[in-house]
């Protein structure tokens, strides 16, 4: 077995008696909600204030989706990442995005093996279970289109033959929101591939002060443990998308959520059924991260905000007003009646 055709050979040949133990632990939502307070704790000890960003990083892996992050610079967009894959026990890489950034550079390459006399490919950063692409607006468009196979299939295509990518896999992008010159402002269709999209502030003045309290102690990178492996991840993958209930009222409230954003009159382009679905898979992931296996109202309000805020187009002139599509989601959320 190929170490890129499941989750990497560090998580396949895992001690015997990791096996042991995982093989005893039955896993439903109750232990998803405990694996998910203890990523929390541990990620909580080197990434101060980010509740919000650690509990979206989990949503998404639950639910198999990617996610974009938005903040400006300083504020342990990528340390949370590296931290984040560390308590899974994934294999992590960071690809530094940059105008003259090639396709190649991520995926992968045809490079001619002297002693075989062929040409072999080289597999590109992409090959792994996390994957980080920070900065991504400064990439071209050409590097950036690179993603999105791999984003939507889990597979790249490099002279006609098709390469798998580990399991699980998600890619985590970051952008400055502050800086344009030297950027390329993503296509909306590709922005669309992210199923969340969370915007990040900078820390709250107490959360400032513990953060100069942590590094008055050491300067050194603090580390976290690993909670789960990559194995035990894909199970509860499956257990979000084959045991979560949703009952029919909930789904007929996430449709009237999402058609209500293409029926504003405010909105130039509004969510397509890709909203539809990843509205209910990140409520389900939510809904399983308390301990439930069905969704309420509550959970679909959640995460509304981060799976739909960045599928909406305004008209331009709502725009220049000072609308913006968070505004939007607002008040379609206040409009709509909560199932009973």
């Amino acid at each position: 077995m190929s170490e890129d055709n499941i989750i990497g050979e560090e998580q396949i040949m895992e001690s015997e008696e990791s096996l042991v133990v995982e093989e005893k632990v039955i896993i439903d939502v109750n232990f998803i909600r405990d694996t998910w307070e203890k990523i929390r704790e541990e990620m909580r000890k080197a990434v101060v204030g980010m509740d919000n960003v650690i509990e979206v990083l989990f949503i998404g892996l639950l639910s198999e989706g990617h996610i974009l992050l938005e903040g400006p610079p300083g504020i342990a967009k990528t340390y949370a990442a590296q931290n984040f894959a560390h308590t899974l026990g994934l294999r992590f890489k960071r690809v530094q995005m940059t105008p003259d950034l090639l396709p190649a550079d991520i995926i992968g390459t045809m490079v001619f093996d002297p002693k075989e006399l062929k040409f072999r490919f080289k597999r590109g950063p992409i090959f792994t279970n996390i994957l980080l692409v920070d900065e991504i607006n400064r990439a071209p468009p050409k590097t950036q289109s690179a993603l999105l196979e791999a984003m939507e299939e889990r597979q790249i295509t490099v002279e006609g033959v098709t390469y798998p990518l580990p399991k699980p896999f998600i890619v985590l992008a970051t952008q400055n929101p502050i800086e344009m010159e030297g950027t390329y402002p993503l296509p909306e269709a590709q922005v669309s591939r992210f199923m969340l999209y969370l915007k990040i502030g900078y820390p709250s003045p107490e959360d400032e002060l513990k953060i100069i309290r942590l590094k008055n102690k050491t300067l050194e990178r603090i580390n976290v443990n690993t909670v789960v492996s990559g194995r035990t991840i894909i199970e509860m993958q499956k257990v979000v998308q084959r045991d979560i209930r949703v009952d029919d009222k909930i789904m007929r409230y996430i449709r009237d959520i999402v058609v209500a954003c293409r029926r504003d009159a405010r909105v130039l382009l509004g969510c397509s059924p890709r909203a539809s679905i990843a509205l209910l898979m990140a409520s389900k992931a939510y809904a399983a991260m308390q301990g439930r296996d069905f969704v309420i109202p509550d959970d679909v309000k959640h995460v509304t905000m981060p799976a739909l805020r960045h599928r909406i187009i305004l008209k331009p002139e709502i725009e220049l007003s000072g609308v913006t599509s968070d505004d939007i989601v607002l008040t379609i959320l206040k409009a709509i009646p909560v199932p009973g």
